[in-house]
């Protein structure tokens, strides 16, 4: 049995993969803007994670924008019939870098084309919204008018399956009332923990849950607990931080990035990672610190 079965699989609609993929943002240049320093290294960490069975690569063509979804296809593509390609449309990026929303049903129907065209695709797998009322989290706001556009976008036959990001439960709960959504995708890890309930409500109802920044992010994690905890299993932190998000909920699907080679297969190893109860209970105690 491979690292990655270890973890076992979950669905994305009707795409089974394993629950530990790949995030590909780190590939585009500094602040996820204009090329890689290295463009063969990115295409090479791209091949790698194909080569080291993972089947879900999570992308946009905002990240760039468009380079890394040109590099996926450079790097992948014919792609094979197990991987699942899931975007992100609903933001684009000024000529500084900026993270400006683009949500108006025009916009969404062009990031659209834009991701099958760079990707090289005539039906892309998973699109999530990506909801901006607020550059810094979710906040309140209703998604109708974005996710009835996307919705058209899926009966024309160019989206097979919508996912939400960056959304509150009741925006999850909006949606699900305007079409099927597979799959939630918010910020979530070891000490943010804002999403505990949404994510027991998705497992009930088979949805998927995919938290980004599953490492901190811009901050990466620094607890002595989870470092102690590492120790001991002789792993990384972060390689616990991701085995704990994996034992977490069955529903949880994990993309980190990475544009080394040798990080990315760190990543993968910690799907063969087993935290026994009192690491789970140490590791508690760190969220609990973090929400006091």
């Amino acid at each position: 049995m491979s690292s990655l079965s270890r973890a076992g699989t979950f669905s994305l609609g009707d795409r089974s993969v394993h629950r530990l993929g790949y995030g590909a943002m780190q590939l585009a240049g500094p602040g996820v803007f204009g090329p890689p320093k290295d463009r063969e290294s990115a295409l090479a960490v791209l091949r790698a994670v194909v080569a080291a069975g993972v089947d879900h690569i999570d992308t946009s063509d905002f990240y760039g924008p468009h380079i890394t979804n040109q590099l996926i296809r450079e790097a992948l593509s014919p792609y094979g019939q197990d991987l699942t390609l899931v975007t992100k449309i609903g933001v684009r990026r000024g000529p500084d870098g900026a993270w400006l929303l683009a949500s108006s049903p025009a916009e969404l129907e062009q990031a659209v084309h834009d991701n099958l065209r760079n990707l090289g695709r005539e039906l892309l797998d998973v699109v999530n919204l990506r909801v901006m009322f607020d550059t810094h989290g979710p906040a309140e706001g209703s998604i109708e008018e974005q996710l009835t556009a996307l919705a058209a976008l899926q009966q024309q036959g160019l989206v097979r399956h919508i996912g939400l990001s960056n959304v509150t439960r009741t925006q999850v709960a909006e949606g699900r009332r305007i079409c099927p959504i597979v799959c939630v995708q918010n910020q979530y890890n070891l000490v943010h923990r804002a999403d505990d309930a949404l994510i027991d409500e998705l497992a009930a109802d088979g949805i998927a849950y995919v938290p980004f920044f599953p490492l901190g992010g811009f901050t990466p994690l620094q607890s002595s607990a989870l470092s102690d905890v590492a120790r001991r299993l002789q792993a990384t932190p972060m390689q616990v931080a991701l085995a704990w998000l994996l034992r977490r909920s069955p529903n949880i699907l994990l993309i980190p990035g990475t544009s080394s080679v040798a990080h990315l297969h760190e990543n993968l190893a910690s799907a063969a990672l087993d935290l026994p109860d009192e690491a789970m209970d140490a590791l508690e105690q760190v969220a609990g610190n973090a929400k006091g």
